[in-house]
């Protein structure tokens, strides 16, 4: 049985507060307060799964009913629920408070144990990577889960994506990201990650930059986001450009950097050159940046030059 794009990463219960009138920072706020299913794996294989493309999440809950209602909600979207372990400190936890233009100004995370994943990988690793399409990992996951993840994608021929969710830490295992086929992140953690100052760069010069580091760093492909103003990419053969943003009503930024790393992501696994799959990825990411949801609304792969031919072989 195929088990479509594999996602590694954690799982989280976000807990979102808007400000119902002009934000006061330091003041007493009235609001809304929001609960919904997060964490940036979760979200890229949610994202996945909105494409009618059926990935496989391996991830860590608990025993609660939250956890509970995270499965449920990814088994209606036809995720592939077979390889999630639990354990009691298993699901993580984020609190932000968003300002009157849907950013974020202050947040608190508690992040989950992730050990178990590597029993999975042990006694469940070679079926679960030799019948995957592509695989997807959280670089800032434990160095040793990184590692087997890696070990066993390079044994089945197995192209590996890293999404980033704390750049601080995916420094560490930044000898192992030069082994994976494509490392997306955004344009403050591209400076972290080369020691380079993007944010003074016009956007040609950004991408022919971005050219030269991955080069000399050895990493094949990689994407820098840039928010509004669209993202700039480049590979080791020397292919670099800029891919525009789209305008749209921003009500809520949370989860659109996920989305567009899974639009990227499905692009590369299924075909696309790397301009074409992160045009997917932009319109995955104004889906999500339109909503207070943290993952892009329904479409079929058709509308994004996928056929059923390419996603189910």
């Amino acid at each position: 049985m195929k088990n479509g794009i594999v996602v590694f990463g954690a799982t989280f219960v976000d807990i979102k507060g808007y400000p119902v009138t002009q934000y006061i920072p330091g003041g007493r706020n009235a609001g809304v307060v929001y609960h919904v299913h997060g964490g940036v794996s979760r979200n890229i294989a949610e994202d996945i799964a909105n494409l009618e493309l059926r990935p496989t999440f391996v991830t860590v809950l608990d025993n609660t009913g939250v956890s509970l209602d995270v499965v449920r909600k990814l088994e209606n979207h036809k995720v592939n629920t077979d390889y999630i372990a639990r354990t009691e400190d298993g699901l993580g936890t984020w609190l932000a408070i968003f300002d009157n233009d849907g950013d974020v100004i202050a947040s608190i995370s508690k992040r989950p144990d992730l050990t178990a994943i590597g029993d999975v990988l042990d006694t469940r690793g070679d079926e679960l990577i030799s019948n995957a399409d592509a695989i997807v990992i959280e670089a800032d996951m434990g160095p040793d889960l990184v590692k087997k993840v890696l070990e066993l994608a390079q044994k089945y021929d197995k192209k590996v994506y890293a999404a980033i969710s704390n750049m601080s830490i995916a420094l560490e295992r930044r000898d192992l990201l030069k082994h994976t086929a494509c490392l997306v992140c955004n344009q403050q953690e591209a400076g972290m990650f080369f020691s380079e100052d993007f944010g003074c760069m016009e956007t040609a010069a950004m991408a022919a930059t971005l050219l030269d580091r991955i080069r000399s760093a050895r990493i094949p492909k990689m994407v820098v986001t840039m928010g509004g103003e669209g993202a700039v990419y480049a590979q080791e053969d020397g292919d670099y450009g800029f891919c525009p943003a789209q305008q749209v009503n921003v009500i809520d930024t949370t989860g659109a950097g996920d989305a567009f790393f899974a639009g990227v992501a499905v692009g590369l696994t299924y075909g696309k050159t790397l301009a074409k799959a992160c045009e997917i990825g932009t319109r995955l990411a104004s889906s999500v940046i339109a909503t207070k949801e943290n993952v892009c609304p329904r479409f079929l792969p058709e509308e994004f030059g996928l056929t059923n031919k390419q996603t189910e072989a």
